[in-house]
């Protein structure tokens, strides 16, 4: 149901100049708007805050393939993804699905799949769904054929990686959890060992290769950037190929040469919320602090962007609009979203409610359409 003109008052409305206490904004044909005539809805005791913008997640992984071959009903599964976001107060969510040499979940097979089930259902759901491709740079029997299936695929969002253990194939050792991984690949562990020795071999034919790419891709118009950056010679050279967007910087340095190139810096929502990374990267709360980050993604977990802000918030690191602008209008900036992001008049109705004592997600909608609501909330709209 699209709300057609609601004035929502005696709320906590967080404003584009700040919080505005027991306040009141109007809602008409899917946008923010004055107010005018519409019916009064009374909700005092919620705060209300523009919609969360996930700028990346792989939390979706849990619904399309709960369990190892149970993949037959992938669309479903999108559907339960977006139920899961909207409970946690996301309006618009970046769904970053892997192409990689790792297999399994992450394989260009299974990519294939999850972007035909995200194209047969996106377009019936509340939540806006964008998809995200996470491509492995040392696989380069596939940039050949990448751009059309990007182009199929509707994908205008694509991000670099490289998970190959480098240290260990210079070496010629196996890595660790070499077996378990080539097995969840469907691969015999010594052709998989043969794959990760041929493509580290090959690693001197990569950065070519990636700027005839990525020069590619900009005549597409794709979004791009870079993931897991460790110095500030890797944020210049991705820079270089038009990658301006700087993926969980594992470092301080990478992080600092992001803000001083005029590069956007995305961070991990659960970082802030475990209070330091699980891989020993830099702190999210030291990057904050040092105004190093644009944005805050879910990453794995979609509870993580609400209670990370919340927790800024709280704790006195930033202001409440401050806090909140790292998963809404810093993510709406970064991802070219210029519609959203704020409650500025004429942006679409994107918006979470929340309970003013619980702070847990009481309502949301996206475009002036509900995608979630429980509890006391409903009686207020409905009645």
């Amino acid at each position: 149901m699209t709300l057609q003109e609601l004035r929502l008052q005696g709320g906590d409305v967080l404003t584009p100049a700040g919080l505005e206490r027991n306040g009141e904004i109007g809602l008409a044909q899917g946008r923010i708007s004055a107010g005018g005539s519409g019916r009064a809805v009374d909700l005092s005791g919620y705060l209300l805050l523009p919609g969360i913008i996930d700028a990346h997640g792989d939390g979706f992984e849990r619904h399309l393939a709960p369990r190892r071959g149970a993949m037959k009903q992938m669309a479903e599964g999108v559907v339960a993804t977006e139920a899961e976001l909207a409970a946690n107060g996301i309006t618009t969510a970046v769904l970053a699905q892997f192409h990689s040499w790792e297999g399994g979940l992450r394989s260009p097979d299974y990519a294939a799949q999850v972007f035909t089930a995200l194209a047969e259902v996106r377009a019936d759901l509340v939540t806006d769904l964008i998809p995200q491709l996470r491509f492995e740079t040392h696989m380069l029997d596939d940039y050949a054929a990448l751009p059309q299936k990007i182009a199929d695929w509707a994908v205008s969002y694509i991000v670099f990686n490289d998970h190959l253990p480098h240290d260990r194939l210079a070496q010629g050792k196996k890595p660790p959890r070499l077996t378990g991984q080539a097995l969840k690949a469907g691969r015999n562990p010594d052709k998989h060992f043969e794959m990760l020795l041929e493509m580290h071999r090959r690693s001197g034919e990569v950065p070519a290769a990636l700027e005839a790419l990525c020069t590619q891709l900009h005549e597409q118009e794709l979004r791009i950037g870079s993931h897991d950056d460790q110095t500030a010679q890797d944020r210049a050279i991705w820079r270089a190929r038009g990658a301006l967007i700087s993926e969980f910087p594992e470092t301080q340095e990478a992080a600092e040469a992001a803000r001083a190139g005029g590069d956007h810096i995305i961070l991990g929502a659960p970082n802030v919320v475990r209070g330091g990374s699980h891989k020993g990267n830099a702190s999210a709360l030291d990057l904050i602090a040092m105004g190093l980050c644009d944005a805050l993604a879910s990453d794995y977990h979609y509870p993580s962007p609400r209670r990370a802000a919340l927790m800024l918030a709280r704790a006195g690191l930033l202001d409440l609009g401050a806090a909140w602008g790292l998963v809404s209008s810093g993510p709406a900036q970064l991802l070219g979203l210029s519609d959203r992001g704020d409650f500025s008049l004429g942006k679409r109705a994107d918006m979470v409610i929340l309970d003013r004592a619980s702070e847990r997600v009481a309502a949301t909608l996206s475009g002036g359409q509900f995608s979630y609501m429980s509890g006391e909330i409903a009686t207020r709209f409905i009645g």
